[in-house]
């Protein structure tokens, strides 16, 4: 009964407005975090929005100055029933990319929302005010169905650099470590395979940015001069790309490949589609296909 309770409050509560109230208001933070002068508003959106509406949820939270200068803070929560129940960490991140106000069409702002049809247009709807304004209505209504309680405990982390590449995060991460222990982490920050299917990833694709440079001399020799008889940094550079994915996408380091997918995994993904939405692109179904 709570759980059909929860999912029937979760639906009034979009359904009578309350979850765009929400996030409209949330979307008025001008949080670009892409521009040089947004620090207020970037702590204003954990202070003044975020924090409070945890603390309506049970949460205490603390904000948390990035290491890094210049850049936003982090709000660090936790709501914890028992130390001996498990302990679900949640992330996401209130800032967003560049509005480009001029750049909307007629009738459109980034900065407050507009329903067209089944869409909602303003800047972090969908990236990431959105998911996280999500998360967190969904726990108000188990909280409230289950008379208060929610059976495990939750620690929050939102950040306000993801979309200049998260600077300060993986510091705070291992200054807080204590702080963010949990048994799960679950972060609503991702794509959808196809926009009309619910998508849970139980895994994450990892990345290392890394510059590759050639300086073999100083200054530029021209090509009608010097070309055949001075080394190009270009095609050096070219070839140590190469050496790592061939021109079809093959990763050529055994150690870069991850292991091969299981049967019973590729079977499980049989009827799963990327894309085929409006405007997506078509896949290259042989690009990598030898890996």
């Amino acid at each position: 009964m709570t759980r059909q309770a929860a999912i029937d409050a979760a639906a009034r509560h979009f359904d009578d407005g309350g979850f765009l109230a929400e996030l409209d208001r949330r979307v008025g933070f001008r949080t670009e975090s892409q521009e040089a002068d947004r620090a207020e508003p970037l702590r204003a959106y954990l202070a003044d929005e975020i924090a409070p509406a945890l603390g309506r949820l049970g949460f205490t939270s603390r904000i948390v100055a990035n290491p890094v200068d210049g850049f936003g803070p982090f709000l660090l929560g936790e709501r914890i029933e028992d130390p001996a129940l498990p302990t679900v960490l949640t992330y996401g991140h209130g800032d967003v990319v560049r509005g480009y106000d001029a750049q909307w069409r007629q009738g459109l702002s980034p900065w407050s929302i507009v329903v067209d049809g089944d869409r909602l247009y303003g800047r972090g709807t969908a990236d990431n005010k959105g998911q996280h304004t999500i998360n967190l209505a969904a726990l108000a209504q188990v909280i409230e169905a289950r008379g208060g309680r929610l059976g495990f405990n939750v620690k929050v982390i939102l950040e306000m650099g993801e979309e200049t590449g998260s600077p300060g995060l993986a510091a705070v991460a291992r200054a807080h470590r204590d702080a963010l222990r949990a048994d799960l982490l679950i972060a609503s920050d991702g794509p959808r395979l196809a926009a009309s299917r619910p998508t849970i990833f139980l895994g994450s694709r990892g990345c290392f940015n890394f510059d590759l440079s050639v300086n073999l001399r100083d200054g530029g020799h021209h090509s009608g001069n010097w070309g055949g008889l001075l080394r190009n940094p270009g095609t050096v550079l070219a070839n140590a790309i190469a050496s790592m994915v061939d021109g079809d996408g093959v990763i050529r380091i055994a150690a870069l490949r991850p292991p091969p997918i299981p049967n019973a995994v590729r079977a499980a993904l049989a009827d799963i589609e990327v894309g085929g939405g409006p405007g997506d692109p078509d896949v290259d179904a042989d690009w990598g296909e030898k890996a």
